[in-house]
């Protein structure tokens, strides 16, 4: 197995310079607001800026093009409607409305622990048009994709509660209702009132990045029996049933790596890198050159050698390295997120989810709705950057999620209870009621064949894991689960979608197979 060193880089401002092979230090970030992430309390990390002594260079105008933004609006009293029953209390929302340009929306409240008991409606109106479109629900129930309770990045004070964030596309108007459940008199439960401090996000995912590469086009429908190479979507699925609301749970700290010595050799970022975009890539370095937007694929000959992981005599079972979009690939902005790169022991199972955030995008857009789902987890939701470590859209291209380095143990915030020692990979889309694309299906199998080969994990195997603590599992409890799972596999949750879970048992015997078992 690789060890799991973090790397840095030179920082070219005027001139080359060299600065010291560093890694993070073992420190949580400090409290901060959910609107501004705090600074590295180790400035010379890998994932900071760079030390004092080196002057950054100010942002062009094309970066702050590229930047995007987000418009928070505090939600009002709704009027109650005239045919209202008894016992609901009246709701919130904000009447129809202009807005600045905006793509993806979500609802946010002060608790992170206060669950939402109710319905989140949205309507908008297309960028430059005159209609108004349906009514659109968004999950509610989202509290179980995050950071464990106990955790560092659960601990920062700046962490809301959320809805699960729903792309719309291009809009410029919007209206919204929050409305609370009623009140069961045959079982004497009351009305639970709705948040405090409820807010509406609309998320701007800013300009794409010139990228090397265009991610990948498939037919934008196919039939469920088409080859794994094409593309299945259908249409905008019925709303999810309900999620369970989390039980009191527990974290395993995080591991963070210890500065090493310094090189002997200087590396030159390149002039349109920014600080924190070298070092996102330099902890790729060995995998594809710095500032890349695309780790090319390998054939498996050449992921045994570059893995270096053949036993004498023995036969290494990983698949080959398929073609993953980079953060920079994507356009992430990398001043968004906390400074510091978070890493557990190991890799010994993927989660699978879905992003719940709708299928009405095409595969040229992902790279905007990975950016507004990125901007909606660290400046909406307060937390240290994007929850995955990957994402797979429905072409089946492959993009690097939470920042640290996609061949590393990255600490993701996915999988609330399971998050140390396993990693999240988010299918874009909602597949409760949709089939999901095959190419997305093999997508997933692809990437797990690398990835769990990686730390010599068999994709058709079984994993004794301890639970942080969920609704599913209590704090402590060992879990025997599928090295390939589902998101409900760890906590009772609708993810990744019905249609989407009966897809596992064929991405576990794929990815068995691309590794060679």
């Amino acid at each position: 197995m690789r060890a799991l060193l973090v790397t840095s880089v030179g920082v070219t401002c005027a001139a080359a310079l060299t600065l010291p092979l560093a890694a993070p230090a073992l420190s949580a970030p400090a409290s901060h607001s959910a609107s501004a992430r705090p600074p590295s309390v180790s400035p010379e990390s890998p994932g900071s800026g760079p030390p004092s002594s080196v002057r950054a260079e100010a942002p062009s105008p094309r970066a702050a093009e590229l930047a995007g933004s987000t418009q928070s609006l505090p939600l009002e009293p709704l009027a109650a409607p005239s045919d209202r029953v008894a016992g609901v209390a009246a709701g919130q929302g904000l009447a129809q409305r202009d807005a600045r340009p905006f793509s993806l929306v979500g609802v946010v409240w002060d608790d992170a622990d206060a669950e939402l008991h109710g319905t989140v409606q949205v309507r908008t109106r297309a960028t430059g048009g005159e209609g108004w479109s349906d009514w659109q629900d968004v999950e509610t129930h989202n509290a179980e994709h995050a950071a464990d309770l106990g955790s560092a990045e659960r601990s920062t004070g700046a962490v809301r509660g959320a809805t699960a964030p729903l792309w719309v596309g291009a809009s410029d108007g919007v209206e919204v209702r929050v409305r609370p459940e009623a009140a069961d008199p045959q079982h004497r439960a009351a009305a639970v009132p709705l948040p405090e401090g409820l807010r509406l996000e609309l998320v701007d995912p800013g300009e794409d990045p010139v990228a090397e590469t265009t991610p990948e086009s498939a037919p934008e429908s196919a039939p469920e029996s088409a080859p794994e190479s094409a593309t299945e979507t259908g249409s905008e699925p019925a709303p999810e049933p309900a999620r369970a609301a989390p039980a009191g749970r527990s974290a395993t700290p995080a591991t963070f790596a210890v500065n090493p010595a310094p090189p002997t050799t200087t590396t030159a970022v390149p002039e349109a890198l920014t600080a924190e975009s070298a070092a996102a890539s330099a902890v790729n370095a060995d995998l594809a050159p710095l500032g890349a937007s695309v780790i090319p694929e390998l054939t498996k000959a050449e992921t045994e050698e570059e893995a270096a992981i053949v036993a004498a005599g023995a036969k290494p079972y990983i698949g080959p390295r398929p073609k993953i979009i980079t953060r920079k690939g994507w356009g992430a902005d990398e001043k968004l997120r906390e400074r510091n790169f978070a890493y557990t022991k190991s890799v010994k199972a993927a989660f699978v989810h879905h992003s719940a955030t709708g299928n009405n995008y095409t595969c040229k857009q992902a790279p905007s709705v990975l950016r507004s789902i990125y901007r909606y987890h660290v400046k909406s939701s307060g937390w240290r950057d994007f929850g995955y470590n990957f994402a797979v859209d429905k072409c089946g291209n492959i993009y690097e999620g939470r920042a640290g380095g996609v061949a590393k143990a990255v600490l993701g915030a996915h999988t609330l209870g399971f998050n140390t020692n396993t990693m999240g990979v988010a299918v874009l889309g909602t597949y409760s009621s949709t089939n999901p694309p095959a190419a997305a299906v093999t997508a997933v199998s692809k990437l797990t064949a690398w990835k769990l080969g990686l730390f010599g994990a068999n994709p058709k195997g079984k994993v004794t894991l301890t639970s942080g603590g969920s609704n599913k599992y209590k704090a402590g409890v060992k879990v025997k689960m599928n090295v390939i799972s589902g998101h409900r596999d760890g906590f009772a949750t609708e993810c990744p979608g019905a249609r989407l879970y009966k897809k596992l048992g064929t991405a576990r015997t794929s990815s068995a197979k691309l590794q060679g078992r």
